[in-house]
């Protein structure tokens, strides 16, 4: 007996779509839509910070008082001029002190309290309203409280004779010696409700369950807090700092407002010499090139950040979200 058997057909598997206009006017696509989307904020950058910048370095290699024609070609002499002076350089020690100063008083400051204001307090949320309030002032409401407050029997050398400390009492604006440092002091009221809210928010990001495990296992609030909170806030940290030099380097508002960068330049800054000469004595090519100067410094310092720091923590923050 013999079964009669029927050829099985197999189906014929569809070929893959040969790459045709559809797939290039996809590609199109995609290439004009990030156009639309990144085409008005690259303008809007290369109009607002690329074009002023290439300005003030064409104008850096001249000397012009910005009036008339640019004829009187210099080079790189503008920049020669102001590394040499004894101003200048005096007024980048003065911004390099204020960034050091800002990163060993006003972070250890920050940090404690902003660690405070972390826990159950009474009234916590009026007291942090209270410390963040000055942030909100601008600089120049702030010059000009403080210029009142800090003249010859102003309001705080009537507190100081009033608890008895009448020898603190100083020409707080007017001596060279401390002017710098009580600049400080009102950049440090002014600027330090930033930091404590920025904290704060790195502290709220600090799980409760690792500073229970430390508690459990004997460690004491401090060795918690070394051991735990702060590398946990190390981040946190890093931003702030990267935030504080750049702003230290950049001083100019408080400043200009409260001393002008006196008494005898003991307070002049990169920007207030910039200022100075740029628009008080019309030396407009001379002020490019400090701009320009100043301008590298802060860019160099965040190449720095982003080389050494931010890549760093964006790799930490991805390895945390994978784990």
């Amino acid at each position: 007996m013999t079964t009669a058997t029927t050829p099985v057909r197999t189906a014929a598997r569809p070929s893959a779509p040969a790459a045709g206009p559809r797939a290039k006017r996809s590609g199109l696509g995609k290439r004009l839509e990030l156009a639309l989307l990144l085409g008005p904020a690259l303008l809007l950058f290369a109009g607002f910070v690329l074009v002023p910048i290439g300005i003030a370095a064409f104008y850096s290699m001249f000397k012009w008082n910005g009036f008339g024609p640019l004829d009187d070609f210099v080079g790189f002499d503008n920049y020669a001029d102001a590394f040499s002076g004894s101003v200048f350089q005096g007024a980048i020690v003065h911004n390099l002190i204020i960034a050091g100063l800002s990163i060993v008083v006003q972070l250890p400051l920050s940090i404690g309290l902003a660690m405070l204001l972390n826990r159950k307090l009474r009234g916590r949320a009026v007291l942090r309203a209270l410390v963040f309030a000055p942030y909100v002032l601008s600089e120049a409401i702030t010059a000009v409280i403080w210029v009142l407050m800090l003249q010859p029997n102003g309001f705080a050398d009537r507190v100081l004779k009033g608890a008895g400390l009448g020898g603190l009492v100083h020409q707080w604006l007017a001596d060279p010696g401390i002017v710098l440092y009580t600049l400080f002091a009102v950049v440090t009221w002014k600027y330090i409700g930033f930091g404590i809210i920025l904290l704060l928010a790195g502290l709220q990001g600090v799980p409760a369950e690792l500073r229970e495990a430390a508690a459990l296992d004997g460690a004491s609030a401090w060795q918690t807090t070394r051991h735990v909170v702060l590398p946990l806030l190390g981040p946190t940290i890093r931003i702030w700092i990267f935030l504080s030099v750049i702003g230290s380097l950049q001083l100019f508002d408080v400043v200009w407002i409260m001393t002008l960068g006196g008494p005898a330049n003991a307070s002049t800054t990169m920007a207030t010499y910039l200022v100075d000469h740029g628009f008080k004595r019309y030396e407009f090519g001379f002020g490019s090139a400090v701009a320009v100067i100043l301008f590298v410094i802060c860019f160099l310092f965040a190449l720095l950040y982003q080389r050494f720091a931010l890549r760093r923590d964006t790799q930490g923050a991805l390895t945390r979200m994978v784990g």
